[in-house]
């Protein structure tokens, strides 16, 4: 969705007095990105020499819980499109920025005050507690960096930023067991920590202790969109079709369409295909017998239909009956050790059923 344009991204981390807060709190956290962004965009306008005053800028921020130690660390990356966007009779026109580092620190200082002024308001400091941090040097712990930034034609550029922007919490490829006999897992961390180690070694139950810290709070989005690539932005549409079979080297502008021509669909409404097969890492549409593409005849929603073809290919039309949930096993509340594999008087499951590889 994010048309041929400059992207920087801009990257906030907080002083570790306020990540614990920030950790627990999804309001909070919520409400300091929200202040990290006005800044951002007021300082984007401000050196935007054509925008006019009611321009916004594109920005999708992803919320990060965890360092690169699978240690809680929280903190925001943004890709944030460098210029504002503005609309009129003729279409929509983006306005590319000027800045300089000057610029990207009195953004840093501005969040750094209004930060510690919100933490003050909701009494999770006292105002002397903000008046001695505000005297910290260095940044007081807050760090803006803003020095990567994606042409508008590199759009490989721009896909591997978002892909490290929305990584998840560890890198499958960096952990491993360690030694022959699989008590203890080493994970490979990307850069040394301070004390200079640059590997950690966990039993698999404190690798699952770190992780379980690190879960994001319940109905609580890890990505967000802002600005015009808002959900309900009045330029959304207008902007998000500037990307539509347009070459790279194309100017950001577009006239408004021609009522007389037909409407073409974008990539993005018939490429479904391809977007299963970059995450599922296989192509739907090809035959699993002869390999060869196959077509789409129709869709078919009426639940008869549906039974018949799945009777004639020997699945089952009924969802698999699920085991109710148990207590632990007896063996971990008996009096003396009992070895594993010993024939446990345990509740089976009733048919034997892998839900991983059949439903």
């Amino acid at each position: 969705m994010i048309p041929a344009v400059p992207v920087r991204q801009w990257v906030l981390s907080l002083p570790k007095r306020l990540r614990w807060h920030l950790h627990r709190d999804p309001a909070l956290t919520t409400a300091v990105l929200r202040l990290f962004l006005r800044a951002v965009e007021r300082t984007l306008l401000t050196h935007t020499k054509t925008a006019p005053a009611g321009a916004r800028m594109g920005a999708v921020s992803f919320i990060h819980r965890f360092g690169a130690a699978l240690n809680p660390h929280t903190h925001y990356h943004c890709c944030v499109t460098d210029g504002m966007f503005s609309g009129d009779a003729s279409g929509v026109h983006f306005h590319t920025s000027t800045l300089n580092p000057a610029d990207i620190q009195q953004v840093q200082e501005t969040v750094r005050q209004r930060t510690l002024r919100l933490f003050e308001r909701r009494g999770l400091l006292t105002h002397d507690e903000v008046e001695a941090m505000l005297d910290w040097s260095h940044g007081g712990g807050f760090s803006i960096d803003a020095s990567v930034r994606i042409a508008a034609d590199d759009r490989r550029g721009l896909e591997r930023l978002l892909r490290y922007c929305a990584r998840p919490v560890f890198a499958q490829e960096r952990l491993a067991w360690a030694g022959e006999d699989h008590d203890r897992l080493v994970y490979r961390l990307p850069k040394p920590m301070p004390d200079g180690r640059i590997t950690l070694y966990l039993t698999p139950l404190e690798l699952l202790d770190r992780l379980a810290k690190l879960i994001p709070q319940p109905r609580r989005h890890r990505h967000r969109y802002h600005g015009v690539f808002a959900p309900n932005a009045p330029l959304r549409a207008q902007v998000t079709a500037l990307l539509d079979d347009s070459p790279a080297d194309a100017p950001p502008t577009t006239d408004a369409p021609d009522p007389t021509e037909p409407s073409t669909r974008p990539p993005h409404a018939y490429l479904w295909a391809m977007l299963i097969a970059r995450i599922y890492e296989t192509f739907p549409l090809a035959c699993p017998v002869c390999g060869a593409t196959m077509r789409i005849i129709a869709f078919i929603t009426e639940t008869a239909p549906v039974h018949r073809i799945l009777d004639h290919i020997g699945e089952p039309h009924q969802p698999p009956p699920i085991h109710p949930p148990r207590g632990p096993p007896d063996w971990i509340n008996a009096d003396e050790p009992v070895f594993l594999d010993e024939d446990l008087d345990q509740d089976r499951y009733e048919i034997d059923f892998d839900q991983r590889l059949t439903w």
